[in-house]
């Protein structure tokens, strides 16, 4: 059976994960941003995912360098970010008492051990505010998927191609599509029959979501919100995605030439305008890709909307095509700082001799702590 403070090790390092992996993504495209590349949302999104996907291969990175340090091929080479502290500190690289650096270094064991075994008042409201975050998620995301059933299912088949079945609904006003175990719905409201336009962008628009894989990312993503509900970062992830796998699937779309800008603007304008008065069911029922989303915080507090963001890149979308080496100059070193991360944040597999070395520091610092306090003592008799 796993040890409880391994699996809790192993959440606290996914969750630094996440925020590395955030915060080295926004710096990435900062960069891109100030290049030609800054329309290039394609692989922008293929980045992202990836970088995703490196996060979840980072412990084979992590289990990879144990076993060649023990086999004695890599015992000299040091990553771990503890181990590294310590030498700087015994170093004198850091002016700190040896028994606060100990507890400071010890900072995380001893959370996490407190935590695991239900000591004191901080990891009791450690504890009850994960549970409660996990609840929450939990029961919103059941009540999702039950209120995203619910439109399917009152839905009329239309047509089917293979796999993916189009339905007509009179209790939705956007388009959107969504998948079970074995089958892909695309859902378009009943009134769009009437309006050839709307359709077409429409069709075109959920099949390239289908095309880029975007479903299976959304129920990946909504599987885990409950998980990581406490992670900033793993928030602001998700609408990263969500904005980018919207502006990729637009840049696609007009990059086959079958649809025009103005057509395709104006759609997005009037399906939005629809979807101001869409029905509180489809505003939870998750997980599911869609044409557009009215954004009302935007508005309410005089935001630009990402709907504009979409408009405006639109416009000034260019034919770009991104090379194969450029998008791999991007990825390794991204995929290479996850990964050294990942190594780096892990705890010590055993006593160094640094830390042997320290431990000394720590236990003459208190014998000298405890002899002066013996003189102060004599003196005072």
């Amino acid at each position: 059976m796993i040890p409880g403070d391994a699996v809790l090790s192993a959440f606290i390092n996914t969750n630094i994960l996440i925020i590395v992996a955030y915060l080295l993504w926004w710096a990435t495209r900062v960069v891109l941003n100030r290049t030609s590349q800054r329309n290039s949302f394609v692989m922008q999104l293929r980045l992202l995912n990836m970088v995703f996907v490196a996060i979840v291969l980072s412990p084979f990175a992590v289990l990879g360098l144990s076993v060649l340090q023990n086999s004695g091929h890599a015992q000299g080479l040091k990553l771990n970010l503890s181990d590294i502290v310590v030498a700087y500190y015994l170093n004198g690289g850091i002016e700190m008492q040896a028994t606060q650096f100990e507890r400071l270094i010890n900072l995380r064991d001893t959370f996490t051990n407190n935590v695991v075994n239900a000591a004191g008042w901080v990891a009791w409201t450690v504890i009850a505010t994960f549970l409660f975050s996990m609840a929450v998620g939990v029961l919103r995301l059941f009540y999702s998927v039950f209120c995203l059933r619910q439109i399917v299912s009152k839905s009329y088949a239309w047509r089917r191609f293979g796999r993916v079945n189009l339905y007509l609904s009179d209790r939705t006003l956007v388009p959107f599509s969504t998948r079970g175990l074995r089958n892909y719905y695309v859902v378009f409201p009943a009134h769009m029959l009437g309006e050839r336009q709307e359709l077409k962008v429409s069709l075109a628009h959920e099949f390239q979501h289908l095309r880029q894989g975007d479903i299976g990312w959304e129920i990946v993503l909504e599987a885990l919100k409950p998980l990581f509900f406490l992670n900033p970062a793993f928030h602001a992830w998700k609408r990263q995605v969500e904005h980018l796998r919207e502006l990729s699937c637009d840049a696609e779309i007009l990059r086959r030439g079958r649809i025009n800008v103005e057509e395709y603007c104006e759609t997005l304008l009037s399906v939005c305008q629809q979807s101001l008065r869409k029905d509180r069911l489809f505003v939870v029922a998750v997980p599911k890709v869609t044409l557009v989303t009215a954004d009302r915080s935007s508005l309410m507090n005089g935001r630009r909307s990402f709907l504009h963001e979409r408009i405006v890149s639109l416009l000034e979308l260019r034919n770009l095509r991104h090379s194969r080496w450029l998008y791999a100059a991007v990825l390794v070193p991204l995929v290479a700082s996850i990964m050294l991360t990942a190594v780096a944040i892990q705890r010590p597999a055993d006593w160094s001799q640094d830390r042997l070395m320290l431990s000394t520091v720590v236990n003459l610092e208190r014998l000298d702590e405890i002899n002066r306090l013996s003189t102060i003592g004599r003196l005072r008799d």
